[in-house]
């Protein structure tokens, strides 16, 4: 089944994908999710703005997102990936993901304020409770970073 939004409506909003991931504020790193086939992929957006926390520091003068919140936020998208992926847990319990894994990091184009980075994972494998997740940000079409990503869902 696949599940996409039309450009004006997101298939998850903030809201929603607060019920998935445990990440908050300043830590949530996804803002849409634009379309998703659970075991597949799912496209998602970070709005990078000159408000965001790290800009401070990382550089005061030359603002660039840091390469670990990159990945951070693929990892984001890939989680959302992964609860619609596996069952839920027994009795409904809550699950969280971890990131298990990366390999093969490359960054390709920096990141600053007022870029949409789009996010992009697909699923390598999942086996049993570990997924593998080919991962990919771009912005204005152009690769920013890739990575392959590992992830362990765990019951909370």
């Amino acid at each position: 089944m696949t599940e996409s939004a039309t450009p004006n409506t997101p298939l998850f909003e903030v809201t929603q994908i607060r019920e998935l991931l445990p990440h908050r504020y300043p830590f949530l790193l996804v803002d849409r999710v634009l379309s998703l086939v659970p075991g597949k992929s799912v496209r998602a957006i970070k709005n990078v703005t000159i408000n965001e926390p790290f800009f401070q520091g990382h550089f005061p003068g030359k603002p660039v997102m840091p390469g670990v919140l990159i990945i951070e936020a693929m990892a984001q998208a890939a989680g959302v990936l992964a609860f619609k992926s596996v069952p839920p847990a027994p009795d409904n319990r809550q699950q969280i993901v971890y990131l298990a894994g990366i390999d093969g990091a490359r960054f390709k184009r920096m990141v600053i304020p007022g870029d949409q980075l789009v996010l992009e994972a697909d699923v390598d494998r999942i086996v049993r409770n570990i997924g593998k997740f080919r991962c990919r940000a771009l912005v204005d079409g152009q690769l920013a970073a890739e990575a392959l990503l590992m992830a362990a869902l765990q019951v909370a």
